[in-house]
């Protein structure tokens, strides 16, 4: 789990201020590029969901994917044509999307208490995002932020040496990829009630709850990439306002480094949540810990759209603990509680196809192009238009599983 999320968590944060600041893509090109890479995750569920549970052991289709991954994202980094950066994400996305299903499914086939062991296992996947996150966020700070010099010229060099986390995502994954050979062996079921494992989870999923929460899921990811597209150019912005530092942002930015960093007080809480999820599936329903999310994914925006200091933006990031842990963590217990062994990874990653595959895709173009380019009209961004929408978004998502979500206790087994 370290390994699978630091190689994601290296350059995501980081990519829209790369895209847009060094290689001067258009808002349209930079929303292709972020849904270039959920391309895999569409396919997930027919390929690599297929061949976990038909074919292949899910720990050899993982290092194959990740050795595969690591070559491909490191040429992301070393080229500034769109066409061939867009090409390079469409492939990297089609191998490495499927694997964070592939990880969910392989450790809930060995571990032996899903609500009891999971969260533990999973917090380690937040611990690498917040390492490698530190890191890269150190190293801009530290060799690619000028000491003097105008705002946009500090902002040039911040943005061309994010060029640096692609190379760090590509050595994590050479090592990710040999890793999962040594992982337990888990080969496809034996007792599979049809060969085509993706028509027999569809028809588990189109009863509730998961089919509720595969509609819900949508939107949810839409808003999640309001976080991921926006948040490090919007978070950088405000920590070198010029004229406004404090010993606090100062202080801040010292031990965070610059935008991506900062974002990992995000994972820190995270792991608090996952880390408490044994104690919260006992006492709160399925029900009530998405409400939580759901409600922290509104609060979240709502203080960025309205309070734009350092010390409410970090507030906001601290909340994206709730946001991932009460609701898309949950969500894929869920998923699992719900489905039959025999469709395990298929159905983990038809979920996934709906988080990172179509939600990706819509949201990165809905927050990269369209309300990005309506919230910036006249040059400079209108973070108050720009975050308000996904607000409004998450509010809408309370009210549809407040009604229509069965409220039933929570899971025992």
């Amino acid at each position: 789990m370290l390994l699978q999320y630091a190689t994601w968590g290296a350059w995501l944060p980081v990519l829209y201020a790369y895209l847009s600041g060094h290689l001067k893509f258009t808002g349209a090109q930079v929303g292709y590029c972020f849904s270039a890479g959920a391309i895999g995750a569409v396919f997930g569920p027919f390929i690599a969901g297929q061949l976990a549970d038909r074919t292949f052991a899910t720990q050899k289709i993982l290092g194959v994917s990740h050795l595969v991954g690591a070559l491909l994202v490191f040429l992301m980094g070393m080229t500034s044509d769109f066409n061939t950066f867009l090409g390079l994400s469409a492939l990297y996305g089609f191998v490495y999307a499927p694997t964070m299903a592939l990880t969910n499914s392989l450790a809930f086939a060995h571990l032996p208490n899903r609500d009891q062991d999971f969260g533990p296992v999973r917090l380690w996947g937040t611990l690498g995002w917040i390492a490698v996150g530190i890191t890269v966020g150190q190293i801009l700070f530290r060799m690619h932020t000028p000491t003097s010099g105008s705002p946009e010229e500090i902002a040039a060099a911040q943005n061309a040496g994010r060029a640096v986390a692609f190379q760090v995502s590509a050595a994590i994954g050479v090592l990710m990829g040999l890793y999962c050979f040594t992982l337990p062996h888990t080969p496809p079921t034996k007792d599979a009630k049809q060969n085509t494992a993706w028509l027999e989870a569809f028809g588990e999923i189109l009863r509730q709850p998961l089919l509720l929460l595969f509609i819900v899921a949508v939107p949810v990811s839409v808003i999640h990439q309001f976080y991921f597209v926006q948040a490090d150019g919007f978070i950088s912005g405000v920590q070198t306002k010029v004229g406004e530092k404090t010993w606090f942002d100062n202080t801040i930015s010292q031990v965070f480094g610059v935008g991506g960093g900062l974002m990992t007080i995000g994972q820190m809480t995270e792991i608090l949540v996952l880390a408490a999820m044994p104690i919260l599936t006992k006492f709160l329903s399925r029900k009530r810990l998405l409400l939580i999310g759901l409600a922290a994914y509104a609060a979240r925006m709502a203080l960025w759209a309205y309070a734009p200091s350092l010390p409410f933006v970090i507030a906001g990031i601290a909340l994206h603990g709730l946001c991932f842990g009460c609701f898309i963590f949950v969500a894929f217990m869920i998923v699992d509680e719900h489905t039959t062994t025999d469709v395990r990874a298929t159905a983990q990653n038809l979920f996934n196809l709906v988080i990172v595959g179509v939600g990706t895709i819509v949201g990165s173009i809905f927050a990269a192009n369209i309300v990005g380019g309506w919230a910036s009209q006249g040059g400079a961004m209108d973070y108050l238009k720009l975050f308000s929408v996904p607000m409004w978004m998450a509010v809408g998502c309370f009210g549809l599983v407040l009604l229509a979500y069965p409220g039933k206790k929570p899971a025992t087994h």
